[in-house]
């Protein structure tokens, strides 16, 4: 049996609440978010994690150019959460006519809050290949922080185009370098132009996904944004004690969570009932993390049948991290070439029982 509430209070130090995130008419209960993953927050991953507890997901980053030009595998990605449930949708770009466009097709497709990607640190997303933007993707994500006037005006476009109802988000890097951790100034612009809410990455584009997160520049940038204006803090929240943390060194109005959450949905459970002053949920064990797994497979195949098997290997190898054996795990699972071997070895590596149904 896990600790109880009095052992949680003295392990977790500060507020056990959060009042909800009300972003426009939206309101996000828990104030936790799934961040936007490229090839990660497909709906079946939406899904799991909102089954878990997230208050909010948002959809894989999208292209603005690609959803005008109808591409069909981007389409397939402006997919509405399961029952219902609201969603975000998040696009790049770099021209104001695409993302207007792009903005119209999310709200179309029932999307309850549209995000502006100024924050991926992606070189093919950022530059052209020769050091500069060009008027297509590139040039975008945290490149748009090194125009901060530019920023502002897609800002003012898409809000100005999008119907009243739903919100505009916009999500930042702390920064291009450590010379140019220019978030603090840029949000408070932003938030003038129709943002209704800063998320901020405290990395730079510089640092990628390496180094700690800089949790003092979130805190500027919560305390240079207005008051009315949520500020939802990003990077290396994985558990409890780094969500309270994030809180706390911040003063954020929310939290988002990108890859602490790969393979680990619970974490959102663990939160949600931190939040709610409830005792926290036992960490899974293999036979719970193969119980999820499978579910998460059974949505694979339910929305992405043509990838189920490119799926599967991630997700196995996703779901086993951090376990005894995980590494010839990996080895194996990525030779594999049919769903049911893959489903086999899941069952064989974390149960050693025959395969379970997945339903």
């Amino acid at each position: 049996m896990g600790p109880g509430p009095a052992d949680a209070d003295a392990i977790v130090p500060g507020p056990r609440r959060a009042t909800p995130l009300r972003v426009g008419a939206l309101v996000v209960d828990p104030p936790v978010l799934l961040a936007p993953m490229a090839e990660v927050t497909d709906l079946a991953f939406r899904t799991i994690c909102e089954e878990f507890g997230a208050g909010l997901t948002v959809t894989e980053f999208l292209s603005a150019h690609a959803l005008c030009a109808g591409a069909e595998k981007t389409r397939r990605k402006l997919r509405p959460s399961a029952g219902g449930r609201p969603y975000g949708v998040q696009l790049f770009g770099r021209e104001a006519a695409p993302l207007v466009r792009a903005a119209l097709l999310a709200a179309d497709s029932g999307a309850a809050l549209v995000d502006l990607n100024m924050g991926c640190p992606a070189r093919k997303v950022v530059w052209d290949g020769k050091g500069q933007p060009d008027a297509t993707c590139r040039g975008s994500g945290a490149a748009l922080m090194l125009d901060p006037d530019l920023a502002v005006r897609l800002v003012a476009a898409v809000r100005a185009a999008l119907p009243a109802a739903i919100p505009l988000s916009v999500k930042l890097r702390s920064g291009w370098d450590e010379r140019r951790k220019n978030a603090p100034e840029l949000a408070p612009r932003l938030g003038a132009a129709g943002a209704a809410l800063v998320t901020v990455h405290g990395r730079t584009r510089a640092q990628g996904f390496g180094g700690e997160v800089d949790l003092e520049t979130i805190r500027q940038v919560r305390a240079a944004v207005p008051a009315g204006i949520p500020v939802c803090g990003n990077g290396d929240v994985v558990d409890v004690e780094s969500f309270e943390r994030m809180r706390t060194a911040t003063g954020c109005d929310a939290v988002m969570i990108g890859r602490g959450a790969i393979g680990n949905p619970w974490v959102f459970a663990a939160i949600r009932a931190h939040l709610r002053g409830q005792p926290p949920p036992a960490p899974p064990d293999r036979r719970e993390k193969l119980r999820v797994l499978m579910r998460h497979l059974a949505l694979c195949r339910e929305h992405e049948p043509a990838n189920v098997v490119w799926e599967a290997r991630k997700l196995v190898c996703r779901y086993a991290r951090g376990e005894p054996g995980a590494a010839r795990l990996r080895a194996r699972a990525m030779s594999m070439e049919a769903i049911e071997a893959l489903t086999d070895l899941a069952c064989e590596f974390f149960a050693g029982n025959p395969k379970p149904r997945a339903d």
